[in-house]
């Protein structure tokens, strides 16, 4: 395959990891397909910056899948009954959406088929992370075996790669290798409870996790707020 012909889905969600995630793709040469999901999370600013962040780095092409995970429920980011914690919890939290990174690779994995693409990125981190199940590299690997097993392009000898460039970093390690890739932060919204205009809450674990990651990064925060901080 020539160099230039190397496609990439890349799944972004709008936030900080997954815009790093695309900046790096692009960096290493990748014709860079980006997916979203409207899952009936409660940000949706989310989608917008997404869409942003995609036109901003240079994606070839930005689709937005429609999902209703609100017929599931069982998380804070998909059912209104379940606050967001707005202080530290141990174990699971309740923002993880059950299944939600399982879904989401796999549809990033038909659409790599269909693009003749051997490569998906997604920006999951097993070290500043909220606990949940589907960010461990073990779950990625597995996920990795499946997808060889499962599809036309697996079976006929095109492998595909899940890459997950920044499962071992720290929020600061991201930061600053995003900014080398030239992201702009101010464009990213991570806070799970952000307002339309895109304005994060800075108490839930999203928002609190990015805010020592800009401190640690030694980096001024571009988080734009809903009260002064």
């Amino acid at each position: 395959m020539n160099e230039t012909d190397r496609k990439a889905v890349v799944l972004v969600s709008g936030g900080l990891d997954s815009t790093t995630v695309l900046a790096m793709a692009r960096q290493q040469g990748f014709r860079c397909f980006t997916l979203s999901f409207d899952y009936g999370q409660r940000a949706h600013a989310e989608l917008a910056a997404a869409q942003r962040c995609s036109e901003q780095l240079g994606a070839e092409q930005h689709k937005v899948v429609k999902l209703d995970l609100r017929t599931i429920g069982g998380s804070a980011l998909t059912d209104d009954s379940i606050l967001v914690p707005e202080e530290e919890t141990s174990g699971i939290p309740v923002t993880y959406v059950p299944a939600r990174n399982t879904v989401f690779l796999s549809i990033a994995l038909g659409w790599a088929e269909v693009l003749e693409a051997s490569d998906i990125f997604i920006g999951v981190n097993a070290v500043d992370y909220s606990g949940y199940p589907d960010c461990r590299p073990e779950y990625i690997q597995a996920f990795e075996n499946m997808a060889n097993l499962a599809t036309k392009a697996g079976v006929e000898g095109r492998y595909l790669r899940i890459n997950k460039p920044l499962i071992d970093l720290t929020k600061a390690e991201i930061i600053q290798l995003g900014m080398q890739a030239g992201v702009d932060y101010s464009q990213t919204v991570s806070c799970y409870q952000a307002t339309e205009a895109g304005l994060a809450c800075g108490k839930c674990d999203s928002c609190r996790l990015r805010k020592i990651g800009f401190e640690q990064a030694g980096v001024g925060d571009p988080t734009r707020y809903i009260l002064s901080k």
